[in-house]
């Protein structure tokens, strides 16, 4: 079976996921990028990201070169902003609008994923979410512990 992971990062938390991902499957990746690159901290950051959420914004990638189309299976993930997926994330799934997948879907928080993931579900109609998982600040863990976690996760793909 044919595995894309397709990630977004922000801080960090979600590309130690997907590297980790990589080991665990020998996936593909792609990681999405903004064409806002700017980088914001502290409450800037919050207030930012939680206005893009409440505005149901959806922010331009930057251009990649993956057809969803040749993978079989699609692992997704980022950080949860304001209780729900990223808007990275949900501008990716709007435009590439997936359909007969088997996915795998991760969410990554300080603590706080409110109804992230059954947000993030209700984004991709029509495919087959055989597995999900979510991980406090993962970044900040030792990456053996990570590393278990990811390959306890991946056997029930």
């Amino acid at each position: 079976m044919k595995t894309l992971i397709v990630y977004f990062s922000y801080d960090g938390n979600s590309a130690v996921v997907a590297e980790e991902l990589k080991k665990a499957t020998d996936a593909d990746v792609l990681e999405l990028k903004t064409e806002d690159e700017k980088v914001r901290t502290g409450f800037a950051k919050y207030a930012w990201g939680g206005k893009q959420v409440l505005t149901h914004a959806r922010p331009k990638l930057k251009p990649y070169t993956v057809t969803i189309e040749d993978y079989d299976r699609i692992i997704i993930g980022g950080p949860v902003w304001a209780g729900s997926p990223a808007p990275a994330l949900q501008s990716f799934i709007a435009q590439t609008r997936i359909s007969g997948k088997m996915l795998g879907l991760f969410i990554c928080h300080g603590g706080g994923k409110g109804k992230a993931m059954d947000k993030f579900k209700a984004l991709l109609p029509g495919n087959i979410i055989a597995a999900e998982i979510d991980f406090i600040n993962p970044a900040r863990l030792d990456r053996e512990a990570v590393a278990k976690q990811i390959a306890e996760w991946v056997g029930t793909l």
